[in-house]
């Protein structure tokens, strides 16, 4: 508008002079002053200037990235190819059995007695870092003890030493190496006067002017042709000799013309007429197992179980996850004692059949990695606790699983109890350790 002044300010930083120039005053433009076509060069120079000096920037940091690769390269590449480190291999002692076959870095081995001797030195042994085992040397040495003090025999058996050996006096109603099986009751010696049932008349006819008589299928002649008569064949007697096919696996009970098995209490006969199958009392709603408590089906019967978190010990506490599995709640920072009690705790039964053949894996233990969160690298497995821990030994079936095994047979009926832990190591840094407690219910019978 007329006789109004209007202007525009422009202020420019360069690298050796300041610009402050007005324009559109009625003065006029000042003569120090660029016009706008140098002002848009000089933009593009200055453009131009912060584009060579980032390019320069950009390549220091690639080459500073490369440099920081190579090294991370090289300490990576010296940390994983170590000398490899391995330990004398072990021999199984004479009279015993090892288990355990690899001797590298944190590989374990067990030793256990045959029957009649006992280990002296360590059970376990683990190949260290140095090249060395853990542990003395194993050695077996003959026990000093009759076999009857190592197998008892049941249901009123009396033990006698043979020798090497040893032999049970079973009462009358009871058979078997150890007295476990209940013998049938044998009925009266049966005559025809008695019991037409186990004592019948043969079937005669006349060929030929002459006589001739049979029996029925299960029964046999005896007596003279005049006289005969057709008896019962005890077939649980006849096949109850020393050797000869076993009719029943549990006890076998003679009728009129053949036989029929039957099972002791807690189990039935099988499909195939001789077999014992257990109940399973747990499925079946046969228990009475009371609530917040589980039914464990065992071999002939159960049992009701409610497994307990261990009490609160200082700043160490446990909550109960699942019916069979507690876990500790979060550490203090200013722990030291938190972090190295069990982590988790699990509770795990199982059944078990009276001197089950030996060796024979029963449980298995193994780690998983949570998502993100890098795995141990080393693994150490054992036993911590239990009734009977000489019957078992832990050991490691592959880099992430170790099992128990048992090694020596459990006659029943009994309750045995063992306890074994696995724990984790990160570049040999402890990590965590986790307890499992194994229930193992011992039936009464073989079967």
């Amino acid at each position: 508008m007329p006789g109004v002044s209007r202007f525009t300010d422009y202020h420019f930083s360069l690298p050796n002079k300041t610009i402050n120039c007005m324009y559109g005053r009625k003065t006029g433009v000042p003569q120090n002053c660029m016009n706008k076509q140098q002002l848009l060069a000089t933009i593009r120079q200055m453009q131009q200037f912060l584009k060579g000096q980032e390019t320069r920037f950009v390549e220091g940091i690639r080459a500073m990235k490369n440099r920081l690769t190579t090294l991370q390269n090289t300490v990576i590449k010296v940390t994983q190819d170590p000398e490899t480190v391995s330990c004398p291999i072990l021999d199984a002692p004479r009279n015993g059995k090892r288990f355990g076959t690899k001797n590298m870095v944190d590989h374990e081995v067990h030793f256990t007695c045959d029957p009649g001797f006992q280990l002296i030195g360590s059970s376990s042994r683990v190949c260290q870092p140095n090249g060395s085992w853990t542990g003395d040397i194993c050695l077996l040495f003959p026990l000093d003890v009759s076999e009857c003090a190592r197998h008892l025999c049941q249901n009123g058996g009396t033990c006698i030493n043979e020798g090497e050996g040893y032999r049970c006096a079973c009462p009358q109603e009871w058979a078997g190496p150890n007295c476990q099986y209940q013998t049938q009751t044998v009925p009266p010696a049966w005559s025809g006067a008695d019991d037409s049932a186990f004592s019948r008349k043969p079937r005669c006819a006349k060929f030929d002017r002459m006589q001739h008589c049979s029996c029925e299928a299960g029964f046999h002649m005896s007596g003279t042709s005049e006289n005969s008569i057709c008896q019962d064949v005890n077939e649980c007697e006849v096949y109850k000799q020393e050797g000869a096919l076993r009719l029943c696996m549990y006890t076998c009970i003679n009728t009129p013309g053949s036989y029929h098995c039957s099972c002791p209490s807690g189990y039935k006969v099988f499909s195939d007429g001789k077999s014992c199958e257990d109940i399973d009392e747990c499925v079946l709603s046969l228990h009475n197992c009371t609530g917040g408590t589980t039914c464990i089906n065992t071999g002939g019967g159960f049992h009701c179980v409610s497994p307990e978190c261990p009490k609160p010990s200082g700043n160490i506490s446990y909550v109960k996850t699942s019916p069979f599995q507690c876990e500790r709640n979060p550490c203090p920072m200013d722990s030291r004692s938190c972090p190295h009690a069990p982590k988790t705790i699990s509770f795990h039964y199982l059944p078990l059949p009276s001197n089950i053949i030996t060796p024979t894996p029963l449980f298995r233990m193994a780690t998983a990695s949570a998502p993100g969160r890098p795995g141990p690298d080393s693994l150490r497995f054992g036993i911590v606790g239990g009734n009977s821990r000489g019957h078992f030994v832990m050991q490691r079936s592959d880099r992430q699983t170790g099992e128990l095994i048992l090694v020596q047979s459990l006659q029943g009926p009994q309750t045995v109890q063992v306890e074994v832990d696995m724990t984790e190591y990160l570049g040999r840094t402890f990590q965590a350790k986790h307890i499992s407690k194994i229930t193992v219910f011992v039936s009464a019978y073989e079967f």
